[in-house]
């Protein structure tokens, strides 16, 4: 199948993916998906991962793996074998990117010669750990980068291993960001080399408790599953048919969900009007209100909480996800064909309207396309076509009405790579990440400067206040769009269109505008007025259900894992809208669901359940895996988690320790006996968790220390590799900032500006692009429709939390 039939949006593009690398195949999956023509190479015979379980009988009488199938619809597969290096770089000399997940010196070489050679040509690789720094090598999967990110450390009881919770997780988000930069990279005119570290990349999920560790309470220690603080009720618990979701932020949802349950006597009790209060209760509240969700069934409950805005979910397992009626009727879920075969798969969240293309599609048997490429012609490679100085997006300009996590996080992506992002915000409905404390003290200390999760994801941006429910603002904000290509908003449903800013009103004024909306379910269905955190849309999306290990209650990742992967989600699906405005100058408004963005993340579960009737939860062992152990390193809380892939792996663990008679000893449902695990702590246990970590990975066992958020700063790969910045702020001062993940030339981004302090840049987009003039600027502070400082207001009716 080449491209869409009826063309998508990256239709023009031509995409090489090479490697046996899942974080690669899902960066071309994105690239296929969405319409681009894409050349998977696989070594004669196939990609070892078509044999990877569970697997759907095909026509052909082999069967074929589902989730390897999942991975590569809508490309083009080619055999090629290892030392034919001339029909490689004919392959390559008639795409437009490389997506390369191969990893070694070789691979590098490969790609540098390429990249001159071929200067418009994109390339960008991706690996665990980067092209460089003391990880280089480390043997690793998802679950080893996710406890290195410090995604794991998290989850469990102290004392206990920590629980590593999302498989997969780590190769999703790569193949984001290597989406992300890659589309960049044409929309700026081709060429430049990137490198993705999985590693790095997935530091967006954890950055924001490393960023606060210094100024917020940050757990030093585990409270146990679904405990993290200081948030509580935050949980998921059995109703009397399936589960429901809760997440109780604020003191007003704390009383909406006393009344909820029947709980009036606890609504007010002064110890529990503050989350800590509620916090340090859990057990005893917990106790008391979980029993009352037997009485009623999970949609009950949540038909409930929708009426009264408060954050809850239905907490579907794979079997029920695709069932759900406001997935069906929004085509989340599609069929996938294999070789004649056929079962139904998450859908991409990147739904473009314009060109509205099928969902899924066929994936290629092995080699199926070799003969259509045999002497394939080389692109055109004009001098022109190579990247110009600068990053990429330079020239592209964003209006960002976005706040929280993951409409700022997308932002960000973009502002790295070097849009002008024009963040907007009033002074009397700001940020709510900077903090509402609307006291004249608080004020007067600039409190509203010193949030370090702000900080984190909102530099690169020029930053501007406007009143958007004064007529005079609002006019200002379209004149603002008319200069834009896009705009992009997590508002809640209805607000922008009551403010005449809602998609029709800004097209009229700029028709060529990219718009998207990031509603928690998206928008027009009867759950598009949910109230939802990031955590809501983890238990919107089923993770729990997978998470953890079979007989073991469904369990969170204790890091809001929505928003971070709305987020780098969000910023992909604004570059494929631009670049097919680029193309044919239409630009559209996108309606990205941010649940749905998390079902690739459980897309492995869900094939399961579809070709089996079952699931394998992420703890349990899984095909190519023997075991996953958590060892105890010398220090408080100090682990390192270990991926045994089979019986001679574990053999050579128990060496290293000094007992290779253990090695004999039977390994069952993915674990070691007790006594055993215990005589293999006595050696981790007197060594550093980094030594144990070398150790294993010296004998050739995948293994990664399990960082606490908190000394993300101090691991020796990110320090070497140069992923923080040091940034100094008026009102912060000196703090970290975590880099972007794509390298340009081995090199990452460096910071441009931090975050803006609050109408900052006033005068400059005000004046400098509206064309206002002084005086004209002065009577808007007068007025009150900008300024400098947030006055009191009431935020029910604007803010989004997700």
């Amino acid at each position: 199948m080449t491209g869409w039939a009826t063309g998508g949006a990256l239709v023009s593009l031509r995409v090489l993916e090479l490697g046996e690398f899942e974080a690669a195949a899902y960066c071309g999956k994105l690239f296929a998906d969405l319409g681009a023509e894409v050349i998977k190479v696989e070594r004669p015979g196939g990609d070892p991962a078509r044999r990877v379980g569970p697997s759907i009988p095909t026509a052909s009488g082999e069967p074929e793996s589902g989730y390897f199938a999942w991975l590569n619809t809508n490309k083009q597969s080619v055999t090629v074998s290892a030392d034919d290096a001339g029909r490689l770089n004919a392959l390559a000399d008639a795409c437009d990117i490389i997506v390369d997940g191969r990893a070694g010196e070789a691979a590098a070489r490969w790609r540098g010669v390429l990249a001159v050679r071929r200067p418009a040509t994109t390339i960008v690789s991706l690996s665990w750990f980067g092209e460089s720094g003391p990880y280089r090598d480390y043997l690793a999967d998802d679950l080893i980068v996710s406890a290195l990110a410090g995604v794991s450390w998290p989850v469990g009881a102290a004392g206990e291993p920590p629980q590593p919770v999302c498989d997969r997780q780590a190769g999703i988000v790569g193949g984001l960001n290597a989406f992300t930069a890659a589309l960049a990279a044409r929309l700026g005119g081709a060429g430049r080399r990137f490198e993705v570290s999985l590693l790095e990349a997935n530091l967006a999920i954890s950055e924001l408790y490393e960023a606060s560790a210094g100024v917020a309470v940050r757990p030093e220690r585990r409270f146990g599953r679904n405990r993290y603080i200081p948030t509580f009720p935050m949980g998921v618990y059995r109703c009397r048919e399936g589960w429901i979701g809760v997440s109780v932020v604020t003191n007003d949802q704390w009383r909406g969900f006393c009344e909820l349950l029947g709980l009036a006597e606890e609504a007010e009790r002064p110890e529990f009007l503050w989350a800590f209060g509620r916090f340090s209760h859990a057990d005893e509240l917990e106790a008391t209100y979980a029993p009352r969700f037997l009485a009623h069934t999970a949609s009950e409950w949540f038909a409930k909480a929708l009426q009264m805005r408060l954050p809850c979910a239905i907490v579907p397992d794979m079997a029920e996800l695709p069932t759900l009626a406001v997935h069906r009727e929004r085509g989340a879920f599609a069929d996938v064909e294999v070789c004649g075969a056929r079962f139904e798969a998450p859908v991409l969240p990147q739904r473009l309207l314009r060109p509205r293309q099928p969902a899924n599609g066929v994936a290629p048997g092995a080699g199926e396309h070799t003969d259509l490429w045999r002497n394939p012609a080389p692109r055109p490679a004009t001098p022109e076509a190579a990247a110009g100085p600068g990053r990429p997006l330079q020239g592209v300009r964003i209006v960002d009405l976005t706040m929280g996590w993951a409409g700022p996080l997308a932002t960000r992506q973009l502002g790295d790579l070097g849009a002008e992002v024009i963040k907007v915000e009033s002074c009397g409905y700001s940020d709510w990440w900077r903090g509402s404390d609307p006291r004249e003290a608080a004020v007067r200390e600039h409190q509203f400067e010193k949030s370090a999760i702000f900080n984190a994801v909102n530099r690169n941006k020029k930053g501007i206040t406007l009143g958007l429910t004064d007529p005079e603002g609002a006019a200002l904000l379209r004149r603002l769009v008319a200069t834009a290509d896009a705009v992009i908003e997590n508002y809640s449903q209805g607000v922008l269109p009551k403010l005449g800013l809602g998609h029709a009103a800004l097209r009229a004024v700029n028709p060529s505008l990219v718009m998207v909306s990031m509603a928690a379910f998206g928008s027009g269905n009867p759950w598009s007025e949910a109230r939802a955190y990031g955590s809501t849309l983890e238990h919107g999306a089923g993770v729990p259900m997978v998470a953890g290990c079979a007989g073991e209650p469904p369990t969170m990742t204790h890091l809001a894992l929505g928003d971070p992967i709305g987020g780098l989600n969000a910023a992909a699906t604004l570059l494929a809208a631009l670049y097919h405005r680029a193309r044919t100058g239409e630009g559209q408004h996108v309606d990205l669901s941010q649940v749905e963005c998390l079902f690739p993340l459980v897309a492995a579960p869900a094939i399961e359940q579809a070709l089996t009737g079952k699931v394998t939860r992420w703890g349990d062992a899984t095909e190519g895996r023997l075991l996953r152990a958590g060892f105890r390193c010398l220090g408080e809380e100090a682990w390192v988690l270990a991926s045994v892939s089979d019986a001679a792996a574990w053999a050579r663990i128990c060496t290293l320790a000094g007992r290779a008679d253990l090695a004999s000893v039977p390994v069952t449902a993915g674990k070691v006996a007790p006594p055993v695990a215990e005589v293999i702590e006595a050696w981790s246990s007197v060594q550093a968790a980094d030594d144990v970590m070398a150790a294993l990975q010296g004998v050739g066992v995948a293994a990664g220390v399990m960082r606490r958020p908190g000394e993300l700063q101090i691991d020796p790969h990110l320090l070497d590799r140069g992923a923080w910045e040091w940034v100094d702020r008026p009102w912060i001062g000196v703090h970290s900032q975590a880099l972007a993940a794509f390298r340009e030339d081995g090199a990452a981004y460096p910071v441009i500006h931090p975050s803006p302090l609050l109408g900052e840049f006033n005068e400059d987009v005000l004046g400098g692009i509206l064309g206002l003039s002084a005086d004209e600027i002065a009577g808007l502070a007068t007025r009150g429709v900008i300024g400098r400082e947030p006055v009191a207001t009431t935020r029910t009716t604007l803010r989004q939390p997700a």
